[in-house]
């Protein structure tokens, strides 16, 4: 490789890390305002959680139809549509303004960040892709330094939140979410004019019908039903509960899934890429999920200024673990799929931890085991479909990365929503439920996937009871109480996700022993492979 293309490809590199912490530093003040928002415009936990879910839902978008679209108009063009997306999303979440109802301030913030999401995905839809082509010989190595700058954002966005979030230099949380537009137009300057590569499908000249037809309809199935979840939700939105939502749902789901079965020809693809993209969606749900509730979470249990800053420690210690993911494969002698399998026993571990803690000494060893277990598993799962399904180009990585942040939308931060809202609930009415009556919010009741209403807690009288300090009344108290206590209950549910996550895993890791272990493959491998195994299936019928 020559000079200027060891130059070109380092600055396509970090391009698109520095794409991704702008990223990560929205994402990261967004996490730190919802408290400003709940106690501006009234809204409940399900409230915010939509709107934090929608902050992920939109990303597909980006990803799913950048990544279809890549290879056939190239990467520079899907730059300049997430950069005009970025912009555009800050006017309107900016248009969200105290005094207006619940109702417009909601879909000011919803859509914005809704906009938001759809620049990260397309932009993700980019890089994730790029580095994988540009270091095919150390794909987890690079992704997971791509990656770490997601993190990283978050690192800033917290501090953000941090010094400019309360005391004198309180800025209003508007001028604290427009600084993600530095980082913005940072990536804009250092991706413009540079030379882009083809992915090894693309130089073959793989049609994305070919690409498709290798993911097959299986994987393609799980993206049809996150794709129904996501349409349920927005139509939702829009005519509120009833039929319509169930109608949409099932319109699209079905709709997706022929459309699937004729792309692919009836072709169910690789079992294995199935259960990546089911791992996926749970990886979506416990990493990002947890992140967009884990600081508010935490300084429920301790308080707003202690979950601030363990939520900073531990995006940071991500930020430095993911330049390791190279050093712990050889010193420990392990494969992409043996430190996912790792990882998802430690989340289990720090999950747990995190639900137990009482003083802020133990709660940073807590999220410091729970950092090193989310660490690896986004960049990872990438590489690993990088590695082992080269034919697929960018279609596979990109549905997968899709369906992860959906996954983050509709279940993950909706879901947690919903659990704080219902345990505290549960809480509460357990122990009086004549204050419950008095503290129950007038506005729509909580749920998950249509199930189990509850009538969440009141979330400006539910600020006015934590900031009340000494001054707290018993039944303030006692209010507050059972918010920690449901707080608690949720982080050990959450817990089950990478419970789930390590038995596929464990599966994955006795198949590549089976097959003699994980190694990448080329496109050639990947035909030699399918090869062999008709060879015997058909000598099986024989």
């Amino acid at each position: 490789m020559t000079k200027a293309n060891e130059v070109n490809r380092m600055r396509l590199l970090w391009a698109g890390f520095v794409a991704i912490l702008a990223a990560g530093v929205g994402f990261g003040v967004r996490g730190g305002i919802f408290t400003n928002w709940a106690d501006e415009f009234g809204f409940s936990g399900a409230q915010l959680g939509m709107i934090g879910g929608a902050g992920f839902t939109g990303f597909c978008f980006g990803i799913i139809i950048g990544g279809v679209i890549v290879d056939k108009i190239g990467y520079a063009k899907l730059v300049i549509a997430a950069f005009l997306f970025h912009t555009i999303s800050a006017f309107v979440t900016l248009g969200a303004t105290e005094g207006q109802s619940t109702e417009v301030a909601f879909n000011f913030l919803y859509w914005g960040t809704f906009i938001f999401a759809l620049a990260n995905g397309t932009l993700e839809a980019v890089a994730n892709p790029l580095v994988s082509t540009l270091f095919p010989n150390k794909r987890t190595h690079y992704l997971n330094i791509l990656h770490a700058s997601w993190p990283l954002g978050m690192v800033i966005g917290g501090l953000i939140g941090w010094f400019l979030g309360s005391g004198e230099n309180a800025m209003h949380w508007k001028g604290q979410l427009a600084l993600y537009l530095v980082p913005t137009l940072a990536y804009g300057v250092m991706f413009f004019g540079q030379k882009y590569p083809q992915s090894e499908a693309s130089e073959k000249g793989l049609s994305f019908a070919q690409m498709f037809r290798e993911v097959g309809y299986l994987s393609g199935a799980v993206v049809c039903f996150m794709l129904a979840l996501f349409a349920r939700d927005t139509v939702n939105t829009i005519t509120g509960p009833g039929v319509a939502p169930t109608l949409a749902a099932l319109v699209v789901g079905i709709g997706l899934f022929v459309l699937t079965l004729k792309l692919t020809g009836g072709y169910a693809g690789s079992v294995l890429l199935f259960f990546l993209f089911i791992a996926h969606v749970l990886v979506g749900a416990v990493e990002l999920g947890t992140d967009g509730w884990i600081q508010n979470i935490t300084g429920v249990i301790l308080n707003p200024t202690q979950g601030k800053i363990l939520f900073v420690f531990t995006s940071l210690l991500m930020f430095v673990l993911r330049f390791a993911a190279d050093a712990i494969e050889k010193n420990l002698r392990m494969s992409p799929v043996g430190l996912l399998l790792t990882c998802a026993v430690i989340a289990v571990i720090g999950l747990n931890a995190i639900a137990a803690i009482s003083g802020f000494g133990f709660a940073l060893g807590a999220v410091a085991i729970y950092a090193i277990g989310k660490t690896f598993f986004w960049p990872t799962m990438l590489a690993v479909v990088g590695d082992r399904f080269p034919s697929t180009g960018a279609v596979a990585m990109s549905l997968m990365g899709g369906v992860g942040m959906m996954s983050a939308g509709l279940i993950g931060n909706v879901g947690l929503g919903y659990l704080k809202d219902r345990y505290a609930v549960d809480e509460l009415k357990t122990e009086n439920a004549a204050l419950y009556e008095q503290y129950k919010s007038e506005g729509d009741p909580s749920s998950f996937f249509g199930v189990g209403e509850v009538q969440p807690l009141d979330g400006k009288l539910l600020e006015e009871a934590k900031n009340a300090g000494d001054e707290r009344t018993s039944e303030q108290t006692a209010v507050v109480e059972a918010d920690v206590r449901g707080a608690r209950r949720t982080l050990r549910t959450d817990a089950l996700i990478p419970a789930a996550m390590a038995l596929i895993y464990l599966g994955m890791l006795l198949y590549f022993k089976k097959i003699g272990g994980y190694k990448p493959l080329t496109i050639e491998d990947e035909e030699s492979v399918k090869a062999q195994k008709a060879a015997a299936e058909h000598a099986g019928e024989a």
